[in-house]
């Protein structure tokens, strides 16, 4: 088992229940407060706790003569090798991110070893089986990039609160907690809001000279009044939209007063680990108003300075950490307040900010049961058995589980097939880092890649590498393509290879002068599988808040959504003939945003 969250939960019991007697379970996480609603096997004694040690204790309670063994680990980490998946009959998963569902899938197709992807996001959810070279790997259908908006519209002319929340994440806090070098959208240059003054420094390098009280009205001033001030003066931008208002400390706090030593009576700030609770605000379902807001915003800003002092500089926002979601829920309530956008509770905002579409136990127990119903078949190799079985309710059919029968393998797919990929970039401009961080790990998810130029090596990763090739390698990562000891142009073929996965694939380099700065931020395409059909609009889920696909809190992903019609080949084992009363399945996949159109 892989996960032992509210799927796990639920697979773990219902396994040694059906007779399994010697598992293994590998999940890194520990046990936070939102987990107890669902994940039955943990308690409030439990918090903070290993997910994998608690729930391996309490089944042991009820079924003691069942071998189970724990890991509070990584499943990517070197330790769960292709030689450590080669030891089990089969691989059950209860995962809730792509990058380490592709990365079992990898281990599992090399190792041999029969693999049960699952996922849930509300009252919808799926299960799938996949058996090397006879049905199809996790990554026979592309998955389809996360759901993004024009940075543009992020940063000038936001219209719906999810741009307000992704301007939070993804720019200020990590502006102000994460790596304050990086390129970042937020009109640095300043000018102080009560002088006309240009200033030369950074903004956000202010907090060197001055408490965190006046740091933090500072950033409040730039980001909430003069940026918003400057945007004003571009008349043309404000011609067909309603022009937002700036909003200055003064404007919410007119009474308060910075007194000499820095300190101000806004926040209480006694102790607590939360901006909410110093403050009293207990309700998470409450709107507050923009007072409270910017109460919160500098309640939190001064919790996450003091107590977070060691991590400023690193910090990532984490729809688990509570500071982190308060923060980023104030902002965002500022800066809708300025443009007219309706405001949101804190809980509406985590669910936003975090893509989740809260877990239901219910769809958990019925995809345990049915993983344990397909790993039965898988022990007892009843191929023809094989199905992937979607939870959901399909009105016209009065039916709430629909099984289908599996794919055949993809002779497209880069994994299972070793399909050659083509890659568009322009190699007199980027460099090798590009193709390192954007495609190869972010695109193909290899953990430790090697990258090869016929018989020269231009990049490799792992720890256990002389001090020399390392430099070496890093030498090479900021050399521009072209510019490489073996050039890379267009016509080159790469080979990218990870020995940890024991996955190998071709790059076929091909020279692009242009990409689209908007719709290719990326400055490079990679292509290569067999491209789903796209969803006609009228047929895009409905679980939908603002325009971001929601997942869930859990583990989980996935989900299917039929639709009738549709007269696409389907592609099955038994049956390679069309069918003219096919139904079309919408699959939804990952805590990425995920989502498939497959023909059945």
């Amino acid at each position: 088992m892989v996960g032992a969250g509210g799927i796990g939960c639920e697979l773990l019991k219902t396994l040694v229940l059906s007779g399994f007697k010697d598992i293994h379970i590998i999940d890194m996480d520990t046990i936070e407060v939102s987990n107890l609603n669902r994940q039955f096997l943990f308690r409030q004694s439990h918090v903070g706790k290993s997910k994998a040690k608690v729930a391996c204790d309490a089944v042991l309670r009820f079924r003691p003569h069942v071998s189970i063994v724990p890991y509070h680990a990584n499943v990517k980490d070197s330790q769960f090798n292709v030689d450590f998946f080669r030891q089990f009959h089969v691989v059950l998963n209860g995962l809730d991110n792509l990058d380490a569902r592709r990365h079992v899938n990898r281990l599992c197709l090399a190792s041999g070893v029969p693999l049960i992807e699952s996922g849930t996001t509300g009252f919808l959810g799926q299960v799938t089986v996949h058996v090397k070279g006879k049905t199809e790997c996790y990554e026979c259908q592309p998955k389809p990039a996360p759901k993004t908006y024009p940075v543009c519209t992020i940063t000038s002319t936001p219209s719906k609160f999810v741009h307000c929340i992704v301007w939070a994440k993804d720019l200020l806090f990590t502006k102000l907690f994460g790596d304050k070098n990086q390129e970042n959208d937020l009109n640095v240059r300043s000018s102080d809001a009560s002088s006309s003054s240009q200033q030369t420094e950074n903004v956000f390098d202010f907090r060197n000279k001055e408490d965190n009280t006046c740091y933090g009205r500072r950033i409040f001033d730039h980001v909430f009044g003069y940026n918003i001030d400057r945007a004003l003066s571009n008349e043309d931008t404000w011609k067909n939209r309603n022009k937002p208002r700036p909003i200055y400390f003064k404007d919410v706090f007119p009474d308060e007063i910075i007194h000499q030593n820095g300190n101000q009576s806004i926040g209480k700030n006694s102790g607590s680990v939360s901006g909410m609770a110093s403050l009293g605000l207990k309700n998470p379902q409450d709107v507050w108003s923009l007072r409270e807001n910017a109460t919160v915003f500098f309640e939190a800003l001064e919790l996450l300075f003091s107590t977070r002092e060691k991590e400023i500089g690193s910090l990532t926002f984490d729809k688990d950490d509570q500071l982190a979601v308060e923060f980023v829920t104030a902002a965002a309530n500022i800066r809708a307040s300025s443009f007219g956008i309706p405001l949101h509770s804190l809980f509406e905002a985590k669910g936003i900010a975090g893509n989740i579409v809260h877990a239901v136990a219910t769809t958990n127990a019925i995809i345990a049961g049915l993983i344990v119903i397909e790993a039965i078949k898988v022990l007892q190799n009843d191929i023809k058995s094989y199905r992937m079985t979607y939870c959901l309710e399909h009105p016209s059919r009065n039916i709430l589980v629909m099984p289908v029968e599996p794919f055949e393998p993809n002779k497209s797919c880069y994994v299972c097939s070793e399909m050659p990929l083509t890659l568009e970039i322009n190699p007199y401009r980027s460099k090798l880092k590009d193709i390192v961080d954007k495609v190869v790990k972010a695109k193909l998810g290899m953990n430790l890649p090697m990258i090869m130029h016929g018989s020269s090596l231009l990049y490799e990763a792992g720890d256990d590498l002389a001090e020399d090739e390392v430099a070496h390698y890093e030498t090479n990562l900021e050399k521009i393509l072209s510019e490489l000891p073996c050039p890379v142009i267009g016509g080159t073929i790469l080979t990218v290879e990870d020995l940890q996965q024991e996955l190998k694939c071709s790059v076929n380099i091909k020279h692009r002068e242009e990409f689209d700065e908007e719709k290719e931020p990326d400055g490079l395409i990679l292509l290569g599988w067999t491209q789903p059909v796209a969803a006609p609009v009228d047929e895009q889920p409905s679980h939908e808040n603002n325009g971001v696909k929601m997942t869930s809190a859990d583990d989980d992903v996935i989900v299917a959504s039929p639709q009738p019609g549709g007269k696409k080949k389907k592609r099955k084992l038994s049956d390679e003939s069309g069918d003219p009363n096919e139904t079309k399945l919408k699959r939804r996949t990952e805590g990425d945003d995920e989502e498939e159109v497959i023909m059945l």
